[in-house]
């Protein structure tokens, strides 16, 4: 099974994500984590990267076209894959496209979590943190019992500043920027299958399988 998940923040992705890649026992990838291990193991490829990011600099996709590439020929990948993070534009997308057609292979699924702006800024800024132990909350669907107060530690929440409207907002206007040219470009492969991710994270998941199948 070989998969690609695309969602906006607060869509709920890493937790498909997870939930898909243990029910299918299949290894879930994620760009950054391919860079972190290129870097930290000091491959060429890493060493190259670190060179763009320690100047302030974007990896150009070429770089990141080959460390996927690389990744993509291990033997634990025998069995299928979760690609969470990558193709992040449509050059990408046609990088692995030509990458898969020369190994012989095939996505199963392109999976698109979609959820309104509304929604999102909804979920996002409501979220509160404790600042002492990182316990989660939310003002509305997971209410401390005394506001503003950690009912593990009895900890200051906070709002986080990626969580603030004004900052969420720019987020999704560059993941709308980025991403939509990458959904049409799966559609037109009648791969992507798109999902709402309203709900519970079981029911969200649900759909997931019986839109794969």
């Amino acid at each position: 099974m070989k998969l690609i998940l695309v969602g906006p923040p607060g869509a709920g992705k890493g937790t498909q994500s997870s939930l898909l890649a243990s029910h299918f026992s299949i290894p879930h990838i994620s760009t950054g984590d391919i860079f972190r291990a290129n870097i930290k193991g000091q491959t060429e490829l890493g060493k190259l990267a670190q060179s763009y990011t320690s100047a302030g600099n974007l990896v150009p996709d070429s770089v990141t076209n080959d460390m996927v590439a690389d990744r993509l020929k291990q033997d634990d990948l025998a069995n299928g894959y979760l690609l969470d993070g990558y193709p992040r534009n449509v050059g990408q997308a046609e990088f692995l496209s030509n990458f898969l057609n020369q190994h012989q292979e095939k996505l199963d699924a392109v999976l698109e979590f979609s959820l309104s702006n509304e929604e999102i800024i909804t979920r996002l800024s409501g979220r509160r943190v404790c600042k002492n132990c990182q316990a989660p909350f939310h003002i509305e669907f997971e209410r401390p019992k005394v506001t503003g107060v950690c009912d593990k530690c009895g900890g200051e929440l906070y709002q986080r500043d990626d969580d603030k409207e004004e900052v969420i907002a720019n987020r999704l206007e560059v993941y709308n920027d980025q991403t939509a040219p990458i959904i049409n470009y799966y559609k037109n492969t009648g791969l992507l299958k798109t999902i709402s991710a309203l709900g519970s994270v079981e029911e969200i998941f649900q759909r997931a399988l019986i839109a794969i199948k």
